[in-house]
């Protein structure tokens, strides 16, 4: 008992359930009618029952997984048409044509966040990428009500409407590169170049064997939570492993145990090292920093905005690829 309970307070403290993100709770039931882009509202909060469904130059259209109704949302998170998803795409359009916005062209990098997580976790990782000429696209699932293949439509829906965008690059953290995963398995997306793994539980994250029975486990991380767990028998064993080129960024001590004494091996306090390390990726770094924080880390950022333009976490090194010899099984 009093293990279960320190599992779930270090989840609710620095792993999946972290809800520090702006304007992350509260249920979110907008008033409907259609209202023009001066007079834009804020939302209400309750992002983790919103999807992105388009994305043009900042603007999104997302739909509300609980209630099935959509939203169009400009550059500032304001809320501009609430209703149809014909509503907002009308309205989408009436905007491209008086802002004149043209195509999006040139290179783009999309940024998924984890199971319990939203968009709002990379704004320092956005600032900094936007930098290095990207369309920087902070991408917003409902991670903790849906199934991880379903969210992967939402993306696979996010990455038609991205126009003329010639390729596109993905950094995504813990849950989100199994998300990223799920659509390869699912979809052909040939302008995928390269993709940053931040703590991504890759061979199931032992935490969740250790509560997927629990009731307040379920309630929090839903489906996706189930399907976190280890073994031959999970979704994540039957993943497919990206058919482009990317790197593993994992947290831990470089130690023998790592920030949390309950996991075995070296670990970011949720994921372990092992779990994180993917047959095929070309680069592995290994970071002092805790799962919560490898995607708001300077140094974390600093490495992933070297593998996005080089290919390697450090350009003055040699990359550190992983072979499936060297793959520790999580039993």
């Amino acid at each position: 008992m009093m293990k279960t309970l320190l599992i779930i307070a270090g989840l609710m403290t620095c792993g999946f359930a972290n809800m520090s993100d702006e304007e992350e709770v509260g249920s979110d039931q907008e008033p409907s009618g259609i209202q023009e882009p001066e007079s834009g509202m804020a939302t209400l909060g309750g992002r983790q029952f919103w999807g992105d469904l388009r994305y043009c130059h900042g603007w999104r259209i997302q739909k509300n997984e609980i209630t099935g109704h959509h939203r169009l949302l400009n550059e500032k998170d304001q809320r501009i048409v609430n209703g149809t998803f014909k509503d907002c795409e009308t309205k989408l359009e009436q905007i491209r044509t008086d802002q004149r916005l043209p195509p999006m062209s040139g290179k783009a990098v999309i940024l998924i966040h984890g199971i319990g997580r939203s968009s709002k976790c990379f704004s320092g990782m956005a600032k900094t990428l936007s930098e290095d000429g990207y369309t920087v696209i902070a991408f917003d699932y409902p991670s903790t009500r849906i199934p991880i293949p379903d969210s992967a439509e939402y993306l696979h829906s996010v990455l038609q409407s991205l126009d003329r965008i010639d390729s596109i690059d993905v950094v995504c953290h813990s849950m989100g590169g199994l998300l990223l995963r799920a659509h390869l398995m699912q979809h052909k997306e040939p302008r995928f170049r390269r993709a940053v793994m931040l703590g991504v539980p890759n061979k199931g994250a032992q935490i969740a064997d250790f509560l997927k029975k629990n009731s307040l486990f379920k309630l929090v991380m839903g489906p996706a939570g189930q399907q976190l767990v280890t073994g031959k028998d999970g979704l994540i064993d039957k993943l497919p492993t990206p058919d482009f080129e990317f790197g593993v960024l994992a947290g831990g001590k470089s130690a023998l145990r790592g920030y949390n004494p309950l996991l075995p091996g070296d670990n970011d306090s949720t994921v372990t090292v092992a779990s994180t390390r993917l047959s095929g990726a070309s680069d592995f770094i290994l970071l002092p920093v805790i799962h919560s924080f490898l995607m708001t880390d300077n140094t974390a950022i600093t490495a992933t905005r070297s593998y996005l333009n080089s290919g390697q976490f450090n350009p003055d090194g040699k990359p550190q690829p992983i072979s499936c010899d060297d793959i520790t099984v999580i039993e």
